[in-house]
């Protein structure tokens, strides 16, 4: 094990819109710390996802609250509005160097999808990426996951549960005025339909 990560606290790194939170994210997070060495999940709300177009985004506050509420009652995953206070566009290397200098005692994990990794290549300083950091990879329906074999103690495939279930999907029920309350945590779903969130 390389000495600068012994006696550090294993945090992963889970970024995205979050827009809403569902249960796949849950999920996802559950597994990852109850079965990988992760000690606890941060999911880093980013305020504009440089690959995502910025108008389909909920308002950054109302993202960070929905996922407040969704995570109140576990202990191992948590919220950061760490992206909040970086130039934007967000980048991951930026979130990550910054998190790092702020928190010496964590050693981070990015953790990111087979799909995103099938185009980590367009990623800002993917390379500084995959050099200076671990990183954890779920697998998506339908992509590959291949790791080169130099980075195989530092990049690796989680045997996660694959979960079918998209934040453009729950979107799109609701306003088509489907009851969606199946796929959102309970008080994420009670915060969407109080505030009016999605409906146009």
């Amino acid at each position: 094990m390389n000495r600068n990560r012994i006696n550090k606290k294993e945090t992963g790194i889970f970024s995205g819109s979050f827009n809403p939170l569902h249960i796949g994210h849950l999920i996802l997070a559950n597994y990852i710390c109850e079965f990988t060495s992760l000690e606890e999940v941060w999911f880093v709300i980013t305020p504009h996802n440089p690959l995502k177009v910025a108008d389909e985004l909920l308002e950054e506050d109302l993202r960070l609250e929905m996922v407040r509420l969704a995570l109140e009652d576990y202990d191992r995953i948590v919220v950061s509005d760490a992206e909040f206070h970086l130039p934007r566009p967000s980048y991951t290397i930026n979130t990550l160097t910054k998190l790092s200098a702020d928190h010496p005692d964590r050693n981070f994990t990015l953790i990111i999808g087979g799909d995103n990794w099938t185009r980590f290549n367009h990623w800002r300083e993917y390379q500084q990426l995959m050099n200076r950091y671990q990183i954890l990879i779920y697998p998506r329906s339908g992509e590959e996951v291949v790791i080169p074999q130099q980075y195989s103690q530092t990049i690796r495939l989680v045997d996660a549960p694959v979960v079918e279930i998209s934040s453009t999907f729950i979107r799109n029920g609701i306003k088509e005025g489907k009851d969606m309350r199946a796929f959102v945590p309970a008080k994420v779903y009670d915060f969407i339909l109080q505030k009016g969130l999605y409906r146009s």
